[in-house]
């Protein structure tokens, strides 16, 4: 699963590497963004822009948007026949900006907090849906989930799942509300190349989302 990211970059970097017409204002750098919290996503409607969604998708069916804390995270291999997925799947996908994640191994009884990021250090793009949910007082409450799928080289050390990170050439059909048909995303939700990530140990800083400090980044000295 993906439980935990980071979204460092500024505004004017990630409307760069995204292509977005406005420059998105961003609450400042975020080390340790956790389920229940605002997330930035980019959606196409019509045109390509960042909005802020509650994480984890509370379907439009839904009677209690708690729901959503069950839902941070889609399985690639059966998001198109879910019940709580497959519609957003069909018309409603969007990318998650993000600099890492955070994933724990087991270290014997122990778990220690990995930060997985791109060796390039770029910001990047993880799979999303995202879903409409219309409270009783009658205002829309926008959600969304992360996309995984089965573990890289690198991340099959660490952990059994990682999120599906898009590359460029593949944003723009996965934001086209027009393309829905699960076949033309199959070869599109698997893992990255392992050669192109790196991954270290962090401080158990992160275990708590009270925590939004730049020291959770920090690598972890050996015997620490």
């Amino acid at each position: 699963m993906c439980g935990r990211f980071a979204l460092i970059s500024d505004g004017t970097l990630i409307a760069g590497v995204f292509r977005l017409k406005a420059i998105p204002s961003l609450a400042g750098p975020q080390f340790n963004i956790a389920p229940g919290q605002r997330i930035a996503a980019i959606l196409n409607l019509p045109e390509r822009a960042l909005e802020f969604l509650r994480w984890g998708l509370i379907p439009s069916w839904a009677k209690d948007p708690k729901i959503g804390y069950k839902m941070i995270n889609a399985r690639s291999e059966t998001v198109a026949e879910k019940p709580a997925f497959r519609a957003a799947f069909r018309s409603r996908r969007c990318l998650i900006p993000a600099d890492g994640f955070f994933e724990w191994m087991k270290t014997g009884k122990a778990k220690q907090p990995m930060y997985v990021r791109l060796k390039s250090h770029s910001p990047f793009a993880i799979a999303g849906l995202w879903e409409s949910w219309k409270a009783p007082d009658g205002s829309d409450l926008k959600s969304a989930t992360i996309l995984t799928t089965g573990p890289n080289a690198l991340m099959k050390k660490i952990h059994d799942r990682m999120p599906v990170i898009l590359p460029p050439e593949a944003w723009e059909a996965w934001l086209d509300p027009g393309k829905g048909q699960p076949d033309l995303f199959k070869d599109l939700l698997k893992a990255y190349p392992a050669k192109e990530m790196e991954a270290y140990p962090v401080s158990t800083l992160v275990n708590s989302p009270r925590n939004n400090v730049k020291e959770i980044l920090k690598p972890l000295e050996p015997g620490a």
